[in-house]
């Protein structure tokens, strides 16, 4: 992968606003969320692949 170089005057440093307290709250919660969704995913994956090696 190459190195890509800044023209003059551009800055491809990106700074974005603080997020306020609300915002966190919800970021939050969605990360949680979508953490109990994927670990259930892995168990009824992980007894699927169990129950195809029993047979």
């Amino acid at each position: 992968m190459a190195h890509i170089k800044e023209a003059e005057g551009i800055d491809f440093l990106i700074q974005s606003p603080p997020l306020t307290d609300q915002e966190r709250k919800k970021i939050s919660e969605l990360i949680k969320i979508m953490k109990a969704k994927s670990s259930r995913l892995i168990i009824s994956r992980n007894k699927k692949i169990k129950k195809e090696l029993a047979e």
